[in-house]
């Protein structure tokens, strides 16, 4: 059998606010394999965000231990952390958090800057992205001349500039319309068939309902781990749509 890209094995994680100590994973674990599109779901203070951050080496397990893509990163140093993140992980945020003053084509380039990627070699890779997400005739707007659907597709092209084991998206629709959140989960399935594995936090059971898994946290446990029966296939959903003439999404 293969090993899990990601695995999360008895994870605890505590923090310590003033005298209180606060309990945000008791005991989480959890296997997930590569090519996986995984919905996490769980009302505030259920720990979902607190079990992302832990997935995405932005913080480190109290207990336990978390092995990604075959290394353990339980106990490494922030500038380790920091290092698995730039060169496995790509991030996609509710507020896509781009640079306002650069170009979709910049934005999408700076992983390749931190990586110490020469500007010829970034350029290329950078507009290949963004072909692949539709915007290959944006590449020299700024975010301020961009829908938020486009700009989400930007934040997503940044994501995948380093080829990353892992997207993590969180609330990736949540800043979006309707039809414009569709069409990203569209964007997000059609990159899962290509094999990438995605990993998206949702507060909302019909997005959740994109991806082939859920998991549902409560009071800091896993308490579902299912598969989506009848998986929404976003491709069907947006041609029952109709198409607004300002849509540019």
């Amino acid at each position: 059998m293969a090993q899990p890209l990601i695995e999360a094995i008895d994870v605890v994680k505590d923090y310590v606010l003033g005298s209180r100590k606060v309990h945000a994973l008791r005991g989480v674990s959890v296997s997930i394999s590569a090519g996986e599109f995984v919905a996490v779901m769980g009302p505030s203070g259920s720990g979902k965000s607190t079990f992302m951050n832990l997935l995405g080496c932005l913080d480190t397990p109290t207990a336990g231990r978390y092995v990604l893509d075959g290394a353990d990163v339980s106990r490494l140093r922030s500038d380790q952390l920091a290092h698995v993140r730039n060169e496995k992980i790509g991030f996609v945020f509710q507020t896509f958090n781009l640079l306002p003053r650069t170009t979709a084509l910049e934005n999408v380039e700076l992983p390749l800057l931190y990586s110490g990627v020469s500007s010829r070699e970034r350029a290329p890779r950078a507009r290949t992205k963004l072909e692949a997400v539709g915007l290959g005739d944006r590449q020299e707007h700024h975010p301020a001349q961009l829908s938020g659907g486009q700009q989400q597709r930007v934040a997503i092209a940044r994501a995948l500039i380093n080829d990353p084991v892992l997207v993590l998206a969180d609330e990736p629709t949540g800043a979006l319309d309707s039809r414009t959140s569709v069409e990203i989960m569209a964007l997000f399935q059609e990159l899962n068939r290509t094999g990438i594995t995605i990993v998206l936090v949702t507060h909302e059971p019909d997005v959740a309902r994109y991806a082939e898994r859920n998991l549902s946290f409560r009071d800091g446990r896993l308490i579902k781990d299912e598969p989506v029966v009848d998986r929404s296939d976003a491709r069907l959903i947006l041609a029952s749509l109709p198409v607004s003439e300002d849509d540019d999404a």
